[in-house]
């Protein structure tokens, strides 16, 4: 059986089948809180050759001791990587990296450092990339809207709307705030997508115009020495 997977080292869409993952499943335990549960760790092998990586994690699933069967996962932790973080080239700000890294690695055990962290980090994307610079994230927020797009302009303004993010954007974006690890979440997938639809497009855009430069520049050269020949 294959199932579609995308390696969290080499960020490629890949489809992992049996030679890829293996499963090891413990022993039955049984608790007051949780009823008849046990541990199945996971190890999934990137399927890229370039690649190769294990990611290990780690979950507590509740058993049906009827079928002796696995039934909801009560918790999941990630091994190998520690989070789910997606690589970023090196060409993105340090700095921006560093802050998105740390807040998905947190998400879970304290999602209002993690939102603190997406917005910092946001606030250094439209100031790296777009060079806004208005003191407060709400004000450079509202310069982007005749910037950019209207449906990223969209995902953005819904964002800063959603709980207690929203409550509190136009205060200072180091302040700590309290939310649910689904808004931290919604957070992370906001910033990942910036990086992807900005940077990452931005650069490749550069990598294949100059590509079209220098191409355009072999052409040029070679018709030069077939209409000059005694020069070449």
């Amino acid at each position: 059986m294959s199932a579609k997977w995308t390696c969290p080292y080499c960020n490629r869409p890949c489809t992992v089948g049996e030679n890829d993952v293996r499963s090891i499943t413990g022993r039955n335990y049984i608790s007051e809180e949780y009823g008849t549960y046990r541990a199945i760790t996971t190890v999934i092998v990137c399927p890229n050759p370039e690649c190769r990586q294990q990611t290990i994690s780690l979950a507590i699933k509740e058993v049906d001791t009827d079928y002796n069967s696995d039934r909801k996962t009560l918790y999941r932790w990630n091994l190998l990587p520690e989070s789910a973080a997606k690589p970023f080239p090196d060409y993105i700000p340090v700095q921006i990296r560093m802050d998105y890294e740390e807040a998905c690695l947190i998400k879970d055990k304290s999602p209002k450092a993690s939102a603190t962290l997406s917005r910092r980090c946001l606030q250094g994307i439209i100031r790296d990339f777009w060079e806004i610079k208005k003191g407060r994230l709400v004000d450079e927020i509202n310069a982007l809207q005749e910037k950019i797009d209207p449906i990223t302009w969209d995902a953005i303004n819904s964002v800063r709307h959603v709980g207690n993010i929203g409550a509190h954007m136009e205060k200072d974006v180091n302040l700590v705030i309290d939310v649910e690890p689904d808004e931290a979440g919604l957070l992370i997938w906001l910033i990942e997508t910036l990086l992807t639809d900005w940077y990452i497009q931005r650069h490749e855009r550069q990598q294949r115009m100059s590509g079209l430069v220098q191409l355009a520049e072999k052409k040029k050269q070679e018709k030069t020495q077939q209409e000059n020949p005694a020069d070449s």
